[in-house]
């Protein structure tokens, strides 16, 4: 299995002026660098706990059915299936009615009897499902990866260019690490 993003969040979880308030900086000339560490603190969280921290889309790609009727994406908190299609062995797409797809939310499940969808045609990468993921707007976001964010975006903000010779600067505060820890979607 595997998933892409399609649609990226329409906003991050913190503001560049939250960011300019929690770093102390008063002045606009590092409103892009601030920005662009926002963008890749979040990323980074969202990699790690595989997570959609704010609203965005994904198609996750299957070579078959699971028998059990289960698919466990790996990616969260699952929210809807918009859209579901198979290919035939000459490469055409067959929509499905994603009404057919039951997402439990909180077991991080989509369902749908095996038995009841199209088999595709193609051995390899047959099924795409488009799905939503997120905890839903900026606001929704639990407060405890947005401080996970902010710590990041202060240690990268805080030690860009820092190069020396034999110094070294963790990528990740343990601080982090421990805050994002129990927000983790485990995979096999």
């Amino acid at each position: 299995m595997s998933a892409m993003l399609l649609h990226a969040p329409a906003a991050e979880p913190l503001s560049v002026a939250d960011a300019k308030a929690f770093l102390r900086v008063e002045h606009d000339d590092d409103d892009g660098v601030i920005a662009a560490l926002i963008s890749a603190a979040r990323s980074h969280v969202e990699a790690l706990t595989r997570l959609g921290l704010v609203t965005q889309t994904w198609r996750i790609v299957l070579d078959r059915w699971p028998e059990q009727g289960r698919i466990k994406p790996r990616l969260g908190p699952l929210q809807s299936v918009t859209a579901a299609r198979v290919y035939d062995e000459a490469n055409n797409s067959s929509a499905i009615d994603s009404a057919r797809f039951v997402v439990d939310q909180a077991g991080g499940v989509i369902a749908a009897p095996a038995w009841s969808l199209p088999v595709p045609g193609r051995a390899v990468a047959g099924i795409e499902l488009d799905v939503v993921i997120g905890f839903g707007t900026a606001d929704d976001v639990p407060q405890q990866l947005l401080q996970a964010i902010r710590l990041l975006v202060t240690h990268w903000y805080e030690n860009r260019g820092l190069v020396a010779i034999g110094q070294t600067v963790a990528m990740l505060p343990p601080s982090v690490n421990a805050m994002i820890a129990s927000y983790r979607v485990m995979s096999l």
